[in-house]
């Protein structure tokens, strides 16, 4: 049966679309690993999605896209180098000993490696990046995300955020960085950062930092292809299983977050009916696997909360000392400010709130909590809830003040400002 097509008779722009985003990075890493110049090959990578983008509508998508994309990135890139005097010579005589790239059209293999993926999300998150050139580069090159996407998720300019991506590839060709990876490279080191870089790209969608809009779906729905692209690639890594485990077990739970007048509905309120089934059913399994194996991480511990978490049947029923003995084990693990705070409101829920203000004047003098800028708007908007279950109404009003005035969403202002306004309960 052939595929279904548009109007024009070619596919229809959203699997057109998808494919040109899923077979990216395969692309850019063939070139990558064929000529070791990531920024020149990034520009031809884009020119073959012009191409194709230009031809498929018309001709309908290729038997095998992937081959048929690195051929037509081939020649860009050779028409590339050729421009370049320094490299002509070289990479004349690379063109002239192979023969795919005379023709597009031609049939026959291309020359693709399964690492190349994971090799290029490695380059993206070279060390001599920042953490927000990383997650620039790798919603760029990997991602497939526009200059312009990237742009708009971050709250930036087009030309702000393609001045940063350009600075990062100069970065990596002045750093000397390599497709290959060497004996002494930290390679887990560098899988680490990968799955942080695709963390907070996940975190920034799930609860954007600016804008009017609580969620930005196409982050977390790139997040989340990334992470099940990386766990493709190292099935037997339990934190890349723990990782794309949390990202499902949380943006299952999406639809929920907010009523009909997109306000924000928290956890104990929402209706867990409108949570996605086939997410929590996939993520409670690849925690399950996860968790057989002997050791155990950061990212299988935060997927062990939010399966706790999905797993109560109602709000009441959530198991919140089980919650707080693995925000406990998690902290001794990574002790961080965000981690410390998760467990003060996960003590707070087990053991009264009380207990769990203690815990957060406790953190808050040792740690500075408050003074965080990673963490400063949620103590806030935490103390303020404490206050309110303990009766202090006066001091919780300033707290959801404060919490307020620290966050840049505003479908988060207003519930925080909704709360202050909200009258203390008789009696």
């Amino acid at each position: 049966m052939p595929p279904p097509t548009d109007d024009t008779g070619g596919p229809p722009p959203r699997r057109l679309e998808h494919v040109l985003r899923s077979e990216t990075p395969h692309v850019l890493g063939a070139l990558v690993r064929r000529f070791g110049r990531f920024e020149l090959a990034e520009d031809a990578v884009q020119e073959a999605l012009i191409v194709a983008s230009t031809q498929w509508p018309a001709k309908g998508v290729p038997e095998d896209p992937r081959s048929w994309l690195i051929r037509v990135g081939y020649r860009k890139m050779i028409d590339l180098l050729r421009s370049e005097q320094a490299a002509h010579r070289r990479e004349q005589d690379a063109a002239r000993a192979d023969p795919v790239l005379v023709d597009p059209a031609r049939p026959g293999p291309a020359v693709v490696d399964h690492d190349d993926s994971l090799r290029l999300l490695l380059l993206c998150c070279h060390p001599a990046l920042s953490e927000v050139s990383q997650v620039a580069l790798t919603l760029r090159a990997v991602g497939g995300l526009t200059t312009a996407e990237i742009a708009h998720a971050y709250g930036t300019t087009e030309a702000t955020m393609g001045t940063r991506i350009s600075r990062a590839k100069q970065t990596l060709r002045k750093a000397g960085a390599r497709f290959e990876l060497r004996d002494e490279d930290d390679v887990a080191g560098r899988v680490s950062t990968v799955m942080r870089v695709l963390y907070l790209i996940f975190n920034e969608g799930y609860t954007a930092t600016g804008g009017d809009r609580l969620t930005r779906t196409d982050l977390t729905t790139e997040a989340i292809r990334l992470a099940r692209m990386l766990h493709d690639l190292l099935p037997a890594d339990t934190e890349a299983s723990g990782l794309l485990a949390l990202m499902l077990l949380t943006d299952a739970r999406h639809a929920a977050r907010t009523d009909p007048d997109a306000e924000l509905v928290v956890l104990p309120e929402q209706d867990r009916t409108r949570w996605d089934e086939g997410m929590l059913t996939e993520g409670l399994e690849l925690i399950e696997r996860a968790w057989a194996h002997e050791r155990v991480g950061p990212y299988q511990l935060q997927a062990a909360v939010a399966a706790t978490h999905v797993q109560a049947r109602t709000a009441a029923e959530t198991d919140w000392p089980q919650i707080a003995a693995l925000y406990l084990w998690l902290e001794r693990l990574q002790p961080t400010a965000p981690v410390r705070l998760s467990r003060t409101v996960a003590v707070a829920h087990a053991f009264g709130p009380r207990r769990g203000l203690a815990l957060l004047e406790q953190l808050d003098r040792d740690h500075r909590l408050s003074e965080d800028p990673l963490v400063a708007q949620r103590a806030h908007a935490v103390r303020a809830h404490l206050l309110d279950q303990l009766g202090e109404h006066d001091r919780a009003v300033e707290e959801f003040r404060a919490a307020g005035a620290l966050t840049d969403n505003e479908t988060e202002r207003r519930y925080l400002c909704r709360r202050s306004r909200r009258p203390a309960p008789e009696g």
